[in-house]
């Protein structure tokens, strides 16, 4: 085999590829206890036993003809890439569903190893799998996993390390189907084999011509030019369709189980009780998936999970305040007066600094998330708001991409592939940014805690829910707008209950964790430096009075404590006035007309534009345009004497659903193929913020 060998991994969606393939390889990729967590390949190089591997995690497909936009990449890569070695992933408790998918790559030829991963969950239901007979059956050596312990993986790698190194015997194992059928896969076969001369083997032909009986879109466009052959398919469909009075898709399919369900009685047996297995589950779903309470409990606990996220991260955000206001008076007391020192104390610090806080935040809610996604709870979350999300006019599977958008708008976008309509999946991308990401959550902690620290965890629980109402809201607009029709059925295997590993709910906290502390030290970074640059520049600054003179003439007054308010006074006027005829003062300034009706200040009109950039410069923006205006580092208590708390809510509202952040955009232009959907995208959400934000500013002004 070449060097490095290509090691694809492929099983059905949940099985457990990813986590194998973060086994194998040391990579840190997302893992949930639900099904398309992996929605593009993942690619990594490693060596083993001296055999260079590059190994593939292949996003999960049930089928090799499947046609989701995610799915597709799976079945592209194996039709066009043809891996050296695949390694067909199984889970082990569900052979009967994932064998289906072993018959259709037995058929491709390629060398394979097969995986019975969650092996330990097999053991504990009392199944025994003999894995020789399996082996022999299916042609390929099996190895026995369990990739979240990390239980068979020099195993498997030995496997696949002795693989690469021998040269591989051409596959003899084929499934048999009905005569008729036979028949016509021979005839294709030959038509195939005389327009490929020299090109085809005979396992290749005959594969292609499975796939072409079969109906696969994708292998008949390749042949489309060979109208005599379209014809013949199209003959041979018809006639088996009259001998069976059954399509050819479905032929395929009944001898593809027939072969599955012979092969498990052969090789699988039950010593105790089959359903002994799923009794906690079912006990657990009769519970969480109740039709009276299901709603509720799922209400409760996203309320005790944002509640603690504020409550539980209060102890140690009060530390890291305390640590940076000690860094921040140091460096002020040590570095010596002049433009440096502002930068750093009034730009980095104060930015950084105003932001870094909130990280134990983070780290609790993606505690949480991780609960939530791998004891499979979400997954069920998304089944008990199908009902609900159905009267809005969305499918549900637009659940998957708005569940993921609680961590990130980019991976939610592209998690949108799930959904295989068009039209149901541009409706599914532009609501996506309406989920309140990670991102937005310094932003609500910040004026939840300034303005109402007695709610706060509730109110920050408010923003959540709001987020999906403006979505399934949006969904129905969109309906309208956008013409076509029709989408997917909703299907969605729920998974067996499991409990997370700490090894990945500690994975999944250092993940979030790293991705705010490398988002503070780079964006928030150079953010602030830009936003104090805009706020210091320019300095030849011709105020409406000579406030020099003025103070001075103040300063030499004597003593008293009229003279120390007109000194304040006067200080603060002199910083308003610098602030205002800055370049950020004039920019901010400048759009405010078309805040005014909301309540911002101009302040926050600055605000709002750098957060175009990423959510989380809303904050730093407001940290170092307040550390210079007041030399003040208690942020919470600036603001909220900045702006009564209807505004603060009006304000915390267009955060939540104006224009995505500049990655979203992009990954909406990607995945939509057009730029001017993800123009539309920003027009829209600024349009639906700015008119949400206005009735809550008028609604709120009158009650608080």
């Amino acid at each position: 085999m070449k060097s490095p060998v290509t090691v694809a991994l492929v099983g059905n969606p949940n099985a457990g590829s990813t986590s194998l393939f973060n086994a194998l390889t040391g990579a840190q990729s997302a893992v949930a206890n639900y099904q398309r967590v992996t929605t593009s390949l993942n690619v990594r190089e490693i060596t083993h036993g001296g055999v260079p591997l590059r190994i593939v995690d292949v996003p999960g497909i049930f089928s090799t003809s499947s046609q989701s936009p995610e799915e597709k990449v799976g079945c592209d890569y194996i039709h066009g890439e043809e891996p050296d070695i695949i390694v067909n992933v199984l889970d082990a408790g569900h052979l009967d569903r994932s064998l289906f998918l072993t018959t259709q790559l037995i058929e491709t030829g390629l060398p394979r190893i097969t995986v019975l991963n969650m092996m330990d969950e097999v053991r504990r239901a009392g199944i025994r799998i003999d894995t020789v007979l399996l082996a022999s059956a299916l042609g390929s050596p099996v190895v026995e996993t369990c990739a979240l312990k990390k239980e068979g993986i020099d195993a498997l790698l030995d496997a696949v390390a002795a693989m690469a190194s021998t040269t591989p015997a051409a596959a003899t194992l084929r499934l048999h189907y009905d005569s008729h059928l036979e028949a016509a896969i021979e005839r294709v076969q030959q038509h195939l084999s005389k327009l490929h001369p020299q090109e085809l083997s005979p396992v290749r032909s005959r594969w292609l011509a499975i796939k072409m009986l079969e109906g696969d879109d994708e292998v008949l466009r390749h042949e489309s030019n060979h109208v005599e052959l379209v014809e013949e398919i199209k003959g041979e469909q018809t006639a088996l369709a009259h001998e069976h009075d059954e399509d050819t898709a479905g032929l395929l399919a009944s001898a593809r189980f027939a072969f599955s369900n012979g092969l498990l009685r052969e090789v699988r047996q039950q010593e105790s009780d089959p359903t002994a297995g799923f009794k906690l589950t079912r006990i657990l779903d009769d519970f969480f998936l109740n039709r009276t309470l299901g709603l509720p409990l799922l209400l409760g606990i996203l309320w005790v999970m944002f509640e603690a996220t504020f409550t539980l991260g209060a102890i140690p955000t009060d530390w890291i305040k305390a640590g940076v206001q000690v860094s921040t008076e140091l460096v002020d007391k040590t570095l010596p007066e002049g433009m440096f020192h502002d930068l750093v104390v009034n730009g980095v610090m104060a930015g950084v600094g105003g932001t870094i806080v909130f990280l134990p935040n983070i780290v609790i809610l993606f505690f949480f998330m991780a609960i939530l996604s791998g004891t499979g709870y979400l997954a069920r979350a998304s089944f008990l708001m199908d009902r609900v999300m159905h009267h809005f006019g969305l499918h549900g599977t637009t659940l998957i991409p708005m569940v993921a958008g609680f961590g990130c708008n980019v991976p939610a976008v592209m998690a949108t592939r799930v959904i295989t309509n068009k039209r149901a999946r541009l409706i599914a991308m532009l609501i996506a940014p309406f989920m309140n990401c990670s991102a937005r959550l310094p932003v609500f902690i910040l004026f939840a805690g300034a303005f109402f620290a007695d709610i706060a965890g509730t109110v920050v629980f408010a923003m959540y829910m709001l987020s999906l109402v403006a979505a399934m809201v949006s969904a129905v607009l969109l309906n309208r707008i956008i013409p076509g029709s029709g989408g997917d059925a909703f299907v969605m295997e729920l998974p067996p209950y499991r409990l997370p590993t700490l090894h990945s709910v500690l994975h999944h906290m250092w993940d979030s964790a790293q991705g705010f502390v490398a988002k503070v030290t780079g964006v928030i970074l150079v953010g602030s430096i830009v936003i104090w640059f805009l706020q210091e520049f320019p300095r030849d600054i011709t105020y409406s009075q000579d406030f020099e003179t003025v103070i001075a003439e103040q300063t030499a007054l004597p003593d008293s404590p009229e003279k120390e308010t007109a000194l304040k006074t006067l200080k603060s006027a002199q910083a308003q006035e610098k602030l205002e005829k800055s370049y950020l003062g004039r920019s901010a300034i400048a759009v405010t007309p078309l805040f005014q009706p909301l309540g911002f200040s101009w302040r926050d009109s600055a605000a709002i534009m750098t957060g175009f950039v990423a959510k989380e410069v809303v904050v730093a923006t407001y940290a170092v345009i307040y550390a210079q205006e007041k030399g003040s580092d208690q942020l919470t208590e600036t603001l909220r004497g900045a702006m009564p708390p209807a505004t603060a809510i009006a304000f915390m509202i267009f955060t939540l659903l104006y224009a995505p952040c500049l990655s979203t955009i992009a990954i909406i232009g990607k995945e939509a193929q057009s730029w001017r959907w993800a123009g539309f995208s920003v027009a829209y959400s600024l349009t639906f913020a700015w008119l949400l934000a206005l009735a809550a500013s008028r609604i709120g002004g009158t009650f608080l």
